[in-house]
């Protein structure tokens, strides 16, 4: 197995946090942050750097809208793991982002639709003149065209960015389409570093994950036990104990799974769960699967199941 070179980037903040609002404590982070660190994670993703100006946010939700006085009371002394924050399309204010020197943050992550890669790319210009390292990450590749990724590389090609992510939104990727995607971007993007970002609807997660170091992938995005929307992601602590890197140390992680990711587990929801698994199987959203888990019919699963399956059901989803 190809194991040199590679980045573990740990998302349990940004994405865990669509599990629990990000109800993150200070101490929590801290703990993580250090946890990473000893287990020599190169990563670590505190959240999104969004403005909540955009998003008529009137509640402070620290990890969800990212400042950076913030940040540097939280993280006074930066050890070696990097940090970084995902932003999505139209919910950033680039005048909110500090110059990389004055700022905590290593790298900013851009998110976007296939649609809108040029939007992203403008974004990835802006931070990556700012000093920072950027990605951008295409989600629902699912659900996108072979010639839609041709025409939107043209212009990845000649951008900026460091890293390019497959991303698998729907979790309904297996190892076979995996390594046709991971191909696919490295015979488009021959000059630019591959990401990885894999949900476990299918618990596909970690071998898709693999498929793509096998195939090139430096970046890998995975979470402390998981924790990620729905399914959830690829366990940090399978590649910290797989990759065959001197640099990793379990025992740090199993350290924080025992003292916070334990109790987290029974007051919040995430991970391979049925209706998670239908939503992977059937390439749609998993926000219809955590609508159900949410309401008084949660474990039906077959009413569930007939219900996307249905022609009526998938002409609105399709509309949707």
């Amino acid at each position: 197995m190809k194991t040199g070179g590679h980045k573990i980037l740990d998302c349990t903040i940004r994405d865990g946090g669509l599990v629990n609002n990000w109800d993150f404590s200070v101490d929590f982070v801290r703990d993580l942050y250090d946890g990473l660190s000893a287990a020599g994670v190169e990563y670590m993703e505190v959240g999104y750097k969004n403005s909540p100006k955009l998003l008529n946010a009137t509640e402070p939700n620290p990890w969800r809208f990212l400042d950076d006085r913030f940040l540097q009371e939280i993280f006074p002394e930066k050890k070696a793991t990097k940090i970084s924050a995902l932003c999505d399309i139209g919910r950033v204010d680039e005048n909110d982002i500090l110059p990389r020197e004055q700022s905590v943050l290593d790298m900013i992550r851009v998110a976007c639709y296939i649609k809108d890669v040029n939007k992203g790319l403008d974004l990835v210009q802006k931070f990556h003149n700012m000093g920072y390292e950027t990605s951008l990450n295409i989600m629902a590749l699912s659900h996108v065209h072979e010639h839609q990724l041709i025409e939107a590389f043209e212009a990845v090609n000649q951008s900026a960015v460091d890293v390019v992510y497959v991303v698998d939104s729907y979790g309904s990727l297996d190892p076979k389409n995996t390594e046709h995607l991971v191909k696919k971007f490295r015979a488009l993007l021959p000059n630019k570093q591959l990401g990885m970002h894999m949900h476990n609807n299918r618990q596909l997660a970690f071998a898709n994950t693999l498929v793509g170091i096998d195939n090139g992938v430096t970046f890998l995005d995975a979470s402390v036990y998981g924790m990620g929307r729905a399914a959830g992601n690829c366990h940090t602590e399978l590649l910290v104990s797989h990759l065959k890197n001197p640099r990793y140390e379990l025992k740090p992680i199993l350290g924080i799974i025992e003292k916070h990711m334990l109790a987290m587990r029974e007051k919040w929801e995430w991970g391979y769960i049925i209706p998670y698994m239908i939503s992977g199987v059937l390439n749609e959203h998993p926000r219809v699967a955590m609508a159900l888990r949410s309401s008084e019919e949660r474990d039906n699963f077959t009413a569930f199941y007939d219900r996307l399956t249905s022609p009526e059901t998938v002409d609105t989803l399709v509309k949707k």
